[in-house]
């Protein structure tokens, strides 16, 4: 286990995180976290924890936090996509070679009013995609 800690802890929440300033610095050694601010990585909002003033340096810390999430999430997005491909096509494979009638029942019109909704908006988007050109 590393002995650095960084300055910033980020406390992941569902629409960005709590922003938490490390100190170790104290007579008794321990881990201190005193939380600066709660940041919405959604529309960007950084709101300052109580009455506090953050610095420049908590703003470029939390600006470079916001920008590495936006990626990452980013990088989720698209990876859930393709595993979504995957579950299609076993999803395919599950339903010709394995699914009885009545596992097929319970699924069937779930499944093509996803798929017709999703053919929708794919076709569409091609659509203006191509319009586009």
């Amino acid at each position: 286990m590393s002995t650095d800690l960084p300055e910033y802890y980020f406390r992941v929440r569902e629409n960005g995180a709590a922003v938490f300033r490390v100190d170790t610095e104290n007579r008794q050694r321990r881990i201190e976290m005193d939380q600066i601010a709660v940041i919405n990585i959604r529309n960007g909002e950084v709101k300052p924890q109580g009455q506090r003033i953050l610095t420049d340096t908590d703003k470029t810390e939390i600006a470079r936090w916001m920008e590495e999430r936006k990626v990452l999430l980013s990088r989720r997005d698209i990876d859930d996509i393709h595993r979504t491909v995957d579950h299609l096509n076993l999803t395919t494979q599950w339903a010709q070679s394995k699914a009885t009638d009545e596992q097929l029942e319970g699924v069937t019109d779930r499944l093509l009013m996803a798929m017709h909704d999703l053919r929708s908006v794919l076709v569409r988007k091609k659509s203006d995609r191509i319009s586009k050109k």
